[in-house]
């Protein structure tokens, strides 16, 4: 997995560092060279000096094929412009951007951009959004029982959200829809933005996941550097 972080604050360096220590892919951007002395001297991801919103820098970073990008740099409005070049110019899947102003925030989740207010930042969050498979909530005290949030895939809007549910092992629970919350979960037909709030059994989570890839005919999507 290919990640682009863009801002090399304390945020964004602990986000770079925690990600290349699991054996991912990382490039970090910052306009000031300077702020990669919070890295490691031996830290084994690319350093990018440049805009996140210029796309040379960006390609530079690898924008072509990337997986995931998040914009932490002190500005909200650069934070969002880099996401939305990075979502409708290299069609990036998995993007979140750092928002200091609230209100800001709630404008841009009800256009669908991701967004962490700092009020609710930590690395964790920013982590939860750019790896699947690592957005779990909560969990009951045997384990077994999970709460996670999972972004509904593009190829799922339009079709019923009912059809992701498996009696007794997963259970729609509710869905964020532009920034509002609807517990009506079960009724709701899918689209794209959709935030989906899931209770899967941790054996079950698996095969839930399998299937919120594939497309609701059993095929799964192409990669990321196929669609670029």
């Amino acid at each position: 997995m290919h990640t682009i972080v863009v801002g090399c604050g304390r945020v964004g360096s602990g986000l770079a560092i925690s990600l290349t220590a699991e054996g991912h892919s990382v490039a970090i951007m910052d306009k000031n060279a300077r702020a990669f002395r919070r890295l490691p001297a031996d830290w084994p991801g690319q350093r990018v000096v440049g805009s996140g919103f210029d796309r040379d820098h960006l390609e530079k970073a690898g924008a072509v094929g990337a997986d995931a990008l998040a914009a932490v740099t002190s500005g909200d409005n650069t934070n969002i412009l880099t996401v939305r070049i990075a979502r409708e110019t290299y069609g990036i899947p998995h993007v979140v951007a750092r928002i200091y102003d609230p209100r800001r925030a709630e404008i841009y989740q009800r256009l669908g951009i991701p967004t962490v207010a700092t009020v609710t930042w930590t690395i964790a969050q920013v982590r939860r959004r750019l790896l699947l498979e690592e957005d779990e909530e909560w969990a009951d005290a045997s384990g077994r029982l999970l709460l996670v949030d999972r972004d509904l895939p593009e190829s799922w809007a339009g079709h019923p959200l009912a059809e992701l549910e498996v009696p007794g092992q997963v259970n729609l629970v509710a869905v964020t829809r532009a920034g509002v919350p609807r517990l009506e979960a079960h009724h709701l037909v899918g689209q794209e933005g959709d935030v989906l709030h899931v209770a899967v059994l941790k054996d079950a989570r698996h095969e839930f996941d399998e299937r919120l890839a594939a497309a609701p005919d059993g095929t799964r999507p192409a990669p990321a550097a196929e669609r670029a």
